[in-house]
């Protein structure tokens, strides 16, 4: 019996747990608040780290900022945040920690001034993916003129890691950019 034949992949995605992340969730459409909160809380936590860290560690993090309900985490006091930081489960730097606390009471603005988060992050690439057909990994930028945009609006509205590289990533990992390569089974279901 032959083994099964094997999926072409974008390159970056080659063990786990970034196979089932590439195959499953970067790249695909999410208009879930809490989803998108969360996905831009971890993606500043990720800054100076690998994505294989934070994606190891994403079952901490939902637990440990409560399934990223930006409602609880706008609350967390100085006992809270000294818990935080001696949960080996998560990245236990006090600058991210004290963004997360500082991007959890600006996203409840943003949901009180829009309706949603959801509403205001995609507003950005104007309510749809935008779909590059890139050839290689080379040809992924790592920040672009739309994130320029999503960073400085965001620093204006009290958001913290929120460099224009993570927020392109963040765009990557919730859609609002399709960067899967041209050779990847994922680019073909776009397709």
């Amino acid at each position: 019996m032959s083994p099964p034949p094997t999926k072409t992949r974008c390159p970056w995605a080659n063990a786990e747990p970034e196979l089932t992340y590439h195959d499953t969730e970067w790249g695909v459409p999410s208009h879930d608040d809490r989803h998108l909160f969360e996905m831009l809380i971890l993606e500043g936590a990720q800054a100076g780290l690998s994505w294989r860290t934070i994606l190891n560690k994403r079952k901490n993090y939902r637990q440990a900022f409560d399934y990223f309900d930006p409602r609880k985490i706008a609350k967390y006091n100085t006992s809270k945040v000294a818990r935080l930081l001696a949960d080996p489960g998560i990245v236990r730097n006090r600058l991210k920690i004290a963004a997360t606390i500082a991007n959890a009471k600006a996203t409840l603005e943003v949901q009180k001034e829009f309706g949603s988060l959801d509403i205001y992050l995609w507003s950005f690439v104007g309510g749809k993916p935008i779909v590059n057909r890139p050839r290689t990994m080379k040809d992924i930028p790592a920040k672009s003129p739309l994130s320029d945009a999503m960073s400085k609006a965001l620093l204006k509205r009290g958001y913290k890691f929120v460099g224009s590289t993570i927020c392109y990533a963040f765009m990557q990992a919730v859609g609002m950019v399709d960067d899967h390569t041209v050779d990847c089974f994922c680019s073909k279901r776009r397709s």
